[in-house]
């Protein structure tokens, strides 16, 4: 049996605009267990982009329970939460969330400055991860010198620079044509062949099915959770 990596139980997210309360999530339970590709489905407003942010520690829940590898989120302070979040996860966002004004090893290279890595380490890890992504001959373009898939793809190389065991995918096609986004489908498949948990967030039927399990939400609610044959 896998190790559960994900361990949520009772979860909650409410947010004020104002006096008024908004139930983001409304009480969800679920597990995922290493190695595995799951993805979260639900229209706007159903509370799958809160959740991916909670699964990723960039926010933090109201009530219930999450562990991370084992270890309670709640229980961690800021400082501890960001060393835990960078050691564990790998982020890739719909917007890029690039630098602009920074190359694209730069970019890559920032995970390792919050680990204390040498700077000429750091350029080494860079370059390789830029190659394995195929951007090799783009070390030194700045993002908006190369195209949204290129982007995207420097983005998924800053994931995974340090070796994290889960990769969290927010719409990573939303920006994309339908080509560029089925590259960049097929290399995040390939992370999970290659041994990472993979939980991707989209609105999209065809693009979560991509996945072995998919978590529809409803309403903050899960609505079903469907494994894919």
């Amino acid at each position: 049996m896998r190790n559960k990596v994900i361990q949520i139980e009772n979860l909650k997210k409410n947010y004020y605009l104002g006096k008024v309360k908004v139930e983001a999530l409304r009480g969800i339970t679920f597990d995922i267990h290493e190695g595995e590709f799951v993805s979260i489905m639900g229209p706007s407003g159903s509370g799958k982009s809160t959740l991916m942010h909670i699964i990723g520690c960039l926010d933090y829940l109201t009530a219930g329970k999450y562990l991370l590898a084992g270890q309670d989120v709640r229980r961690l302070n800021d400082n501890q939460l960001a060393l835990f979040r960078s050691q564990k996860i790998g982020f890739v966002f719909q917007q890029f969330n690039l630098l602009p004004r920074s190359t694209n090893l730069k970019n890559v290279e920032l995970p390792l400055v919050y680990s204390g890595i040498p700077a000429n380490k750091r350029q080494e890890l860079a370059r390789q991860v830029l190659e394995d992504v195929g951007l090799g001959d783009r070390i030194n373009h700045k993002p908006n010198e190369i195209s949204g898939g290129q982007r995207q793809r420097v983005a998924i190389a800053r994931a995974l620079i340090n070796h994290p065991s889960i990769v969290l995918a927010d719409e990573p096609t939303g920006n994309l044509d339908t080509r560029t986004g089925k590259d960049i489908l097929k290399m995040i498949h390939n992370l999970h062949k290659q041994g990472n948990t993979v939980v991707l967030v989209t609105h999209e039927a065809e693009i979560a099915r991509y996945a072995q399990r998919i978590i529809h939400l409803k309403d903050g609610l899960i609505d079903r959770d469907e494994v894919i044959v």
